[in-house]
């Protein structure tokens, strides 16, 4: 919020009844729900996944309670900026525009991540020269190329951490015969997962299932093995990177070679993410300071500098703009 900055960080995710399908809880609260929810009366979902909204009634109901909470009565309705992937299509982008007014907005923006995640980053993007922005979330790894305080050059790709969490439950169902669920390769991921084979390796346990017994188990993942279950997906990476430098103009590719590559996100936490960049790009990776709330710090920096929305070509939009949402009509 102006003024006040993060206030609020939840995850995105809802319980509803299986039954009537009414949304039962939301957000944080909900989170460790994940992989327990074996029940005829529970459903947990994840209404945005990969960068795009699935279920457009959750998210309406969810982004409605929290505009509620945060906002109260008020006699205004408030402006709402909202951080899209940059490679979502005019249609995604039309559909996220009439949520947010149908969820109380009086106005909204969409805002390209890269963008965002280069503001909350640090990086002066107003200067002559080329910065470049890797933003690893956990739908979307989006890059982008900035110069003279706007996006030269930018690229998504729908290959994040919720694909390498997958990646580690799918390799252990494999290689292993366990089976584990999203929270257990999350934290698997987290604490040993690594993008390359480290000479000291690390190792954890974990509980799951064995495929064949449908027993309960403990058992030991190395950093080796959560390497090898992510490494075609950490190539994907590199190369959406490797694709954004090739289409900068040389000129602003000699300032990114002396400037380096700013990561964010979840995301850059990965160990040895930066050191696997450095090594295929040949040039310096840095991690930013607080990566997972690089894009919300982003947005509150934009919120005081509408003079940056202008030079990138955003603006904030009305009911009259884009016409009245009708989700029975729409969707």
């Amino acid at each position: 919020m102006k003024g006040r900055g993060i206030v609020m960080q939840e995850a995105s995710v809802a319980a509803l009844d299986a039954k009537t399908g009414d949304i039962l809880a939301l957000g944080n609260a909900v989170k460790g729900m994940v992989g327990r929810n074996n029940s005829d009366n529970l459903r947990v979902v994840h209404p945005m996944r990969d960068g795009v909204i699935s279920d457009f009634t959750v998210v309406h109901t969810m982004v409605s309670h929290y505009l509620k909470k945060l906002c109260g009565r008020r006699l205004f309705k408030p402006s709402v900026m909202i951080c899209m992937p940059s490679g979502v299509t005019e249609l995604e982008k039309a559909a996220i525009l009439e949520l947010a007014l149908a969820c109380g907005a009086g106005r909204a923006c969409l805002v390209d991540e890269p963008l965002a995640a280069a503001l909350g980053a640090g990086l002066n993007i107003n200067p002559l020269g080329g910065q470049i922005v890797v933003d690893i979330g956990g739908g979307t790894t989006d890059v982008g190329v900035f110069t003279m305080g706007s996006t030269a050059v930018s690229r998504s790709r729908r290959v994040a951490g919720n694909v390498l969490e997958d990646s580690i439950a799918r390799y252990l169902r494999r290689e292993r015969n366990m089976l584990v669920g999203q929270l257990t390769a999350e934290e698997i991921k987290k604490r040993v997962g690594c993008a390359r084979i480290r000479p000291a390796e690390l190792a954890i346990y974990a509980r799951g299932q064995d495929y064949l017994s449908r027993l309960p188990v403990r058992f030991e993942v190395t950093s080796t093995e959560a390497y090898l279950a992510m490494r075609e997906h950490l190539a994907d990476i590199v190369d959406v990177v490797a694709e954004t430098l090739e289409e900068t103009p040389p000129e602003m590719a000699g300032d990114i070679f002396e400037q380096g590559v700013m990561l964010t996100g979840g995301g850059a936490l990965l160990r040895d993410l930066d050191v696997l960049l450095e090594q295929e790009l040949g040039l310096p990776v840095y991690v930013a300071e607080r990566p997972v709330q690089c894009v919300a710090l982003g947005m509150g920096i934009l919120m005081e500098r509408p003079d940056i929305l202008a030079e990138n070509g955003y603006a904030y939009r009305t009911d009259d703009d884009i016409g009245v949402f009708d989700m029975r009509r729409n969707y």
